[in-house]
């Protein structure tokens, strides 16, 4: 019985110390302040947008909304003939701060390796086409940066709701908003505790040039190898999280409403394909992260325990029913009303912990509340996607966007039996020296 005791309270604490403590930090978090003599202004800024698209309502409205903030100018990256479609709505909206590359085929991380070279200013921000940004979101992305020891920036996004939905698409379109209230949540709290988060998403990020413009960077990141067998070009957000922090750079996170992106996702039974890519994706780099790079144990250990190793331990149904066998199984010997006291307060935690840190979604959408049980029944569900994302991770396809497949076969390519005895044989070189 003892050993049982003993076996809860430790998984217990195990489970809820992140959340008790994510739920402090992130009432602590505030955002680094806007200066009052910025040396960095809109002017020092480059937008870098890779897109599938030449045209579009979506994107032409993402790119108005990012001229807004008045940055240097904006580089639209996009595939093959789609160029000369967005060049000639690019002239009649004349919109001269545009200037238009494109690749012979759609691969994101080449995409933003071929706009780089263009780049002229002192900061670049990479931003997905379906974002809409609010006019003052460049004054709080570049405050971090007016310190030289940061290296790159994110900020807190959420769903742009759609008008007048279906039933279905409110239910899908709430676990999306939901995915993104997490997100931001468990970004703001472990940044407050140890400067770390999971990843700097690439739906809106910052970054020094200087980083993105070094021939060792460049490099690595088109170079990129998942487990010695596989050349990934996916991922390339979680790419230069990493290459940041293994690197000594500092990153900020600016948690405000005036720095809050927009952003869609999938309304509809393709938002099941969307959690199945970020599973996988979390899966190749957390484990990157922790067992092939490790610089976060020693950096970041609070975001390690709290964000990075759930991808390996947390699966919510099997944890739920474990810990409530240990106590049925630990109180089997209480008095009848202690136990079953006890089991209620059990689970009543349970199902307080499921939508504590989701409080400010609900705050804003208090009709949301009536879909809470969808929320539960679905995070069990999810162990069945992060299962298979286990099970499947040389997968990269995306399945939720048109013609966002059409790069799958380069998006991880297997290493050649040439090219790895190339690789072994430049470790020997660099060991003898």
């Amino acid at each position: 019985m003892f050993s049982c005791h003993r076996l809860f309270v430790s998984l217990f604490l195990y489970r809820y110390l992140r959340l008790a403590v994510n739920l402090l930090a992130f009432c602590m978090h505030r955002p680094i302040p806007l200066p009052e003599n910025p040396r960095l202004t809109s002017q020092n800024v480059t937008v870098v947008i890779p897109s599938l698209q030449g045209d579009g309502g979506e994107l032409w409205t993402t790119i108005q909304s990012i001229l807004a903030t008045e940055p240097y100018e904006i580089i639209l990256v996009t595939v093959g003939a789609q160029e000369q479609r967005a060049k000639k709505v690019a002239k009649e909206l004349n919109l001269s701060r545009v200037r238009i590359y494109s690749v012979s085929q759609p691969n994101k991380r080449r995409q933003m390796v071929r706009a780089i070279p263009e780049i002229r200013t002192e900061v670049t921000i990479f931003a997905d086409d379906d974002v809409t940004w609010p006019s003052t979101l460049l004054l709080w992305m570049l405050a971090p940066l007016e310190d030289e020891h940061y290296g790159g920036v994110g900020t807190n996004q959420r769903l742009r709701r759609a008008e007048r939905p279906s039933l279905q698409q409110r239910i899908w379109g709430y676990l999306g908003a939901l995915y993104l209230e997490r997100r931001n949540f468990d970004c703001a709290s472990c940044m407050v505790i140890d400067g770390g988060l999971p990843c700097l998403s690439g739906r809106t990020v910052a970054y020094r040039s200087s980083i993105l413009k070094d021939p060792a960077f460049t490099y690595e990141f088109t170079h990129e190898e998942w487990l010695g067998q596989y050349q990934l070009n996916a991922d390339d957000d979680n790419f230069i999280t990493r290459w940041l922090i293994s690197h000594g750079q500092k990153i900020s996170y600016q948690h405000h409403k005036q720095a809050e992106v927009l952003t869609t996702l999938e309304d509809n039974p393709k938002f099941l394909r969307q959690c199945l890519r970020w599973s996988r994706s979390n899966w190749r780099s957390n484990i990157t992260s922790m067992f092939c790079d490790g610089h976060i144990w020693m950096h970041q250990p609070w975001s390690t325990y709290a964000v990075y190793l759930t991808t390996v331990s947390h699966w919510a149904l099997a944890w739920d029913a474990f810990l409530i066998y240990l106590f049925i199984d630990m109180a089997k010997c209480w008095p009848n009303n202690s136990r079953d006291m006890g089991l209620a307060a059990l689970v009543g935690w349970m199902f307080l912990s499921k939508f504590l840190k989701l409080l400010g979604h609900y705050v804003r959408y208090p009709g949301d509340f009536l879909l809470l049980p969808v929320s539960i029944v679905f995070g069990y569900f999810h162990g069945l996607i992060k299962g298979y994302a286990m099970l499947s991770l040389n997968v990269t396809a995306w399945g939720s966007r048109e013609g966002a497949d059409d790069d799958d076969a380069y998006r991880m390519i297997r290493v050649s039996q040439k090219h790895q005895e190339g690789l072994e044989y430049r470790d020997a070189v660099c060991n003898t020296q």
